[in-house]
């Protein structure tokens, strides 16, 4: 299982209790509503709020609670939420990047400068891990769902899948950018319902280091993460096994 893979399992499994169940919700809101609000309310029309949809759909989120965020972000006093990211590194020279979607900049820059020093890291300029992480399109697929892999598989890789991988409840497909479109389209063709879709920053090269080290990081890591603004956090530290069992 590759390390992303594995990041993933680990943040799924701690994703199961009400309290990060929340914070997933939250984030997903977000990213409808501000998809909606750019792009108009009609999913068939806009592609990152099918997308946003999708996910929710994915998470498990009730209709009603999708149908309100899209409804809220057409109003008018909706909440007006900017995409910003930072970029630094975390202890042991770990590269972090941060994504957020905020309605108070000046908040949410406070906020991210002062977890970096709190935790012994340090903010850089953005643009300064642009050769740390490739973007690529990445697919979180339930095993239940699938009735045929290897049927599933040569479909996929046909329509531009690099790699799927897999752990004991999930199936990771990995695409280029560029590609992401028909493999999703491909999966809708199939029937399949990914439980997370999306663009995200896959590190180049993962860096490893000592567990307790890499645990610091981690920690650092889930601190980014159960903060509001905060959308998505990617680093580049490898999850060997043995990390994987103790953060489990």
């Amino acid at each position: 299982m590759s390390g992303h893979n594995k990041w993933s399992t680990i943040k799924r499994k701690k994703g199961a209790n009400d309290a990060k169940r929340g914070k997933i919700f939250t984030k997903i809101i977000k990213e409808i509503m501000i998809a909606a609000k750019e792009g108009g309310s009609d999913p068939e029309l806009n592609p990152r709020l099918r997308l946003a949809v999708q996910n929710a759909k994915g998470a498990n989120m009730p209709k009603d609670n999708i149908e309100r965020a899209i409804k809220k972000a057409v109003g008018a006093d909706a909440d007006s939420y900017v995409g910003t990211t930072f970029e630094g590194y975390a202890p042991g020279g770990i590269a972090v990047f941060v994504e957020c979607l905020t309605d108070n900049n000046n908040r949410t820059v406070a906020t991210i400068r002062s977890a970096f020093n709190k935790h012994g890291g340090k903010l850089g300029t953005n643009g300064s891990l642009s050769a740390e992480f490739e973007r690529k399109g990445v697919f979180t697929i339930r095993k239940e769902d699938v009735s045929s892999p290897e049927e599933m598989e040569l479909e996929l890789i046909d329509a531009g899948a690099q790699d799927i991988d897999s752990d004991d409840e999930t199936y990771t497909i990995t695409c280029a950018m560029e590609d992401f479109g028909s493999v999703n389209k491909k999966l809708g063709e199939m029937g399949i319902q990914p439980e997370e879709a999306g663009l995200k920053r896959v590190p180049v090269n993962p860096r490893r280091l000592d567990v307790e080290s890499a645990k610091k990081v981690l920690r650092f890591v889930e601190f980014l993460e159960d903060d509001d603004d905060v959308q998505n956090v990617y680093h580049n530290l490898e999850i060997t096994d043995e990390l994987a069992e103790q953060m489990e």
